[in-house]
């Protein structure tokens, strides 16, 4: 025996149905003195090892189904039925249905369908109120343990100022109240405490897991679950409509749903319903529009290129030569000679000249600063020209001079200095002599912060490679590529992520965008697309389900039928997408 899942309202030819009768199981005979015998289909029970009859229910009516759903909103509604037979149903059972989706070639559960008979829920019950029994025999409260009456009285005769607080009701502190309950009323107290029945409540505390696996052997569940009825008189065939709704994911095309589960007498398992039918959803998506048309797009190479990369070197305090024994110098010179020789034998460019520019800090004359920062890249660009071989390369110096636009950035994102301190600088920035405001700037609170750590960072070195490509005359060549970034956003549409294609698309503002849009539901957004491209079998078909989605009934009848008439293939189509499909079922658009 086993349970059904089928789709609601299908209409099923008889070919479509396999109908499976149980075989004769009681067979009436006569032996040869003429007396009628019965032979029954009979099992030995495991647990007796008596044989005993075997009564096979009637099986269900298994029917292949499938369905075309539409995927709306990044979401697909999955609704099926689910069917026990009558015969699978007593008051004494418990059915767990199990129904399994497998997207993508992988099955996981979904929530589970329990019936319940009226006797099993009662025993669920009875379990239940067997362990609210004993719960509520485990005591909370501590004076239940303490003989009150006798220590009462024990009190008032042995400790009458202790005595004299129960009818006190004026305020006593915590130290007076203390001073008066000494060691002999605590001693009376513990003499008064039923300590044995504290170790039984104890004993109960320690068991109440034990205690419920004992009295609830089948508990009631209440997550993970769809529905869980009682049946009182399962007389007839249970059915329950069950609805799923599942958010879609790249490249999602079918879903599938089986059902299996388990027949349970109290805790006993009587019988495995074994997974029988699948119901199939086919699911269709506004994704299916996007076109897949290889886009291109003009690009600009220019003939001359330019590659820049920061120095690091460190030299010594007013000094401009390069000392490659100072920390860290050996490793940037590496870092730049590797650098210089992977563009000498770059077989796409050729170098044509190498500038060097280099800033200072504020710290010291401004005039100073510029011409101790011109002598450094003059420093660089002399160490640099011998490392290119015979190449007559030429270099060209440059002073940055004080870099305050650099420090101006610096300060403004530290976390460590002030936002009075970033105030005042910024008004410092407006003093033009760069020695006068470094003057200011020293009056300031944070300058010996900035000087320690900030001021290191503007003692810096930048320098450019200009090159030209091998074998080009003119300056600029206009050619038309692929566009990759645009054809990225297109399988994002594809695989039904319409967000991560938006991002990529909405520039364009072209076709695909509109598709994108109309996937995420922003139907106005599309709409103001589509009604600006060329009318065609594809933007008539999606304006038809745009004006259905903002109430204009009549632009979406017109268009839908404009698109049937360009191309028979949305006849079809019509009926797989919601909007379309209501058009078609209200005006018998394809009864023609």
């Amino acid at each position: 025996m086993t349970a059904n899942i089928s789709l609601p309202e299908m209409v099923c030819n008889p070919s479509d149905s396999i109908i499976r009768k149980s075989a004769m199981d009681t067979l009436k005979i006569r032996d040869d003195q003429g007396r009628e015998m019965l032979l029954m289909k009979a099992a030995r029970d495991e647990e007796t090892g008596e044989m005993v009859a075997v009564d096979e229910l009637e099986a269900v009516i298994v029917t292949a189904t499938f369905r075309n759903v539409a995927e709306r909103g990044g979401k697909v509604s999955l609704d099926f039925k689910i069917r026990v037979p009558h015969t699978m149903l007593d008051s004494k059972w418990q059915i767990k249905l199990h129904p399994q989706l497998v997207i993508l070639g992988e099955a996981s559960g979904i929530d589970d369908v329990l019936i319940t008979g009226s006797e099993y829920r009662k025993q669920q019950l009875r379990g239940y109120e067997q362990y609210d029994r004993f719960i509520s025999r485990i005591i909370t409260d501590p004076s239940e343990f303490i003989d009150i009456a006798n220590l009462d009285r024990f009190i008032e005769r042995n400790i009458p100022r202790l005595y004299a607080f129960k009818t006190d009701s004026s305020f006593v502190s915590d130290e007076d109240f203390t001073s008066v309950f000494g060691v002999g009323s605590r001693e009376a107290i513990e003499h008064y405490t039923d300590n044995a029945a504290i170790r039984r409540n104890e004993s109960r505390k320690a068991g109440k897991e034990r205690m419920f696996l004992k009295y609830i052997r089948n508990p009631l569940l209440k997550e993970n679950i769809k529905l869980d009825t009682v049946l009182y008189s399962p007389s007839e065939d249970f059915t329950y409509q069950y609805n799923y709704s599942l958010n879609t994911r790249p490249r999602l095309r079918k879903a599938e749903i089986y059902l299996n589960g388990e027949i349970f007498d109290g805790e006993k398992v009587l019988y495995t319903i074994p997974a029988n039918d699948t119901v199939t959803f086919y699911i269709s998506s506004i994704s299916m529009f996007a076109d897949q048309s290889e886009h291109f797009k003009t690009k600009i190479i220019e003939r001359k290129v330019a590659a820049d990369m920061s120095c690091n070197l460190a030299f010594k305090v007013g000094k401009s030569e390069i000392d490659t024994a100072l920390d860290g110098n050996a490793v940037e010179i590496l870092r730049i000679r590797n650098k210089l020789d992977e563009l000498l034998e770059n077989v796409e460019y050729d170098l044509d000249s190498i500038v060097v520019e280099s800033s200072a800090s504020p710290d010291g004359r401004y005039r100073t600063n510029a011409m101790l920062s011109l002598a450094r890249s003059r420093s660089i660009s002399s160490f640099l020209s011998g490392q290119v071989g015979n190449q007559a390369l030429p270099f060209t110096a440059r002073s940055k001079g004080e870099n305050w636009e650099l420090l101006s950035q610096l300060i403004d994102s530290e976390i460590n200095i002030s936002e009075e301190c970033k105030e005042d600088f910024k008004r410092l920035m407006l003093i033009d002599s760069p020695d006068a405001r470094e003057n200011e700037f020293k009056k300031s609170p944070c300058f010996k912060y900035v000087k320690d750590n900030l001021y290191p960072l503007l003692r810096s070195s930048s320098i450019v490679f200009h090159m030209h490509r091998k074998d080009m005359v003119k300056d600029t060549i206009h050619t038309t590529v692929l566009d990759t970034t645009y054809m990225e956003g297109v399988s994002m549409l594809k695989d039904m992520d319409y967000s991560s294609a938006l991002e990529i698309l909405r520039d364009y503002h072209d076709y695909n965008t509109a598709v994108a849009y109309l996937g995420l539901g922003r139907n106005r957004s599309a709409l103001d697309i589509l009604e600006g491209l060329e009318r065609t079998a594809e933007t008539d078909y999606l304006t038809a389900i745009l004006y259905f989605r903002t109430g204009d009934i009549g632009k979406a009848v017109d268009r839908y039928v404009s698109a049937c008439r360009k191309n028979p293939f949305f006849v079809h189509r019509g009926n797989l997408d919601p909007e379309i499909s209501s058009l078609i079922k209200a005006y018998g658009l394809n009864s023609e």
